[in-house]
């Protein structure tokens, strides 16, 4: 956590000239620059409601930027380069448990489960088990402390395996390049998202056969955060930014895959239509989007359990020290009355 909050002032301190106040733009929409953790199908419905102008009917234009980390966008929102940051609520949780005076708030949650696929090299999606299955076996799970490695540790935890005991857990190779080493020959599993996952079942390099997030349960794994005085300041930004992804959620979980890939694809470039139906296909199967995009306390303490289980939390914090979910609340009580 110590070279988290490291990292995070580095970035804070690397960022504070780029800083600026996000303007209206000339046909008066206000610009909110949204920094998200990667780029990835995993988070459709919020490039859903781009595409489909949710984002414009509430006056806004959003200004998507890729952080590529939680650091990183944690830098942004509390350098004042991003409004709002889109990653794991456990950034968040770091720079409370910090100490920190400035902890963003988390004011909505898209994603309710891990978005990765366990891939083998040989074909037991009828006999796979995680609890006989992946005994003497390595796998390759992502960076020691990441939150993907994490649950699915918390996963192998539940099922009697333990890294180093009776199974082995791979963090030497960058999440970049894991599925890279996985088809050199590193290990016998290897995690990935989609699209990848599908991709290379269907290239025959391998076969998915299990959800980490349907093993983990529910946790709150991508969410929205923004400082509080930006919330306090902008809270008409706030609730139309919740009613366009909302929106956008609505839209993937009730149209046919094929047809909401078309609207999708174009934010690939290099990935097939297909891929992203195949992608929004599995990701529906494990019902992946907080359709109401309001943090439980339950998944909350499941979030803190999994970092707890991997000896990355020093302290446990109080769900209202950082969730604010009366937007949300109030968003969805206005769609679904």
């Amino acid at each position: 956590m110590k070279k988290i909050l490291t990292a995070i002032l580095c970035a804070i301190f690397s960022l504070i000239p780029l800083s600026a106040c996000a303007d209206d733009d000339a046909d008066g929409l206000k610009t909110v620059r949204v920094n998200e953790v990667t780029h990835s199908v995993f988070y459709a419905p919020m490039y859903a409601a781009e595409a489909l102008g949710y984002f414009e009917e509430e006056g806004i234009e959003i200004e998507l930027t890729n952080g590529g980390g939680a650091d990183a966008v944690m830098a942004a929102v509390l350098s004042g380069s991003a409004d709002i940051g889109f990653c794991g609520p456990e950034a968040a949780l770091y720079v409370l448990i910090g100490g920190s005076n400035n902890v963003p708030t988390v004011f909505g949650q898209l994603t309710k489960r891990d978005g990765s696929f366990l891939v083998s090299r040989v074909d037991e999606a009828d006999t796979f088990d995680w609890a006989t299955s992946l005994e003497g076996k390595e796998i390759l799970a992502g960076r020691k402390g990441g939150v993907p490695a994490m649950t699915f540790e918390y996963v192998l935890n539940e099922n009697g395996l333990y890294d180093g005991q009776n199974v082995t857990m791979n963090y030497d190779i960058n999440f970049n390049y894991m599925t890279a080493a996985f088809e050199s020959g590193t290990a016998d599993y290897c995690t990935m998202f989609e699209p990848v996952a599908s991709e290379y079942e269907a290239q025959g390099k391998g076969y998915v056969v299990a959800s980490v997030g349907e093993a983990s349960g529910e946790v709150p794994y991508t969410c929205y955060i923004a400082r509080e005085n930006y919330i306090e300041n902008n809270q008409d930004t706030i609730e139309g930014f919740l009613r366009a992804v909302m929106k956008g959620i609505r839209y993937v979980n009730e149209t046919p895959s094929d047809e909401a890939a078309k609207l999708i694809a174009p934010y690939f470039d290099g990935t097939s239509e297909n891929s992203v139906k195949v992608s929004l296909d599995s990701y529906k199967s494990i019902d992946a989007w907080q359709t109401d995009m309001t943090m439980t306390q339950d998944a909350f303490n499941r979030l803190q359990d999994i970092i707890d289980n991997a000896g990355e939390l020093e302290k446990r914090v109080d769900f209202k020290d950082l969730v604010n979910t009366s937007f949300s609340q109030k968003i969805y009580a206005e769609l679904y009355a």
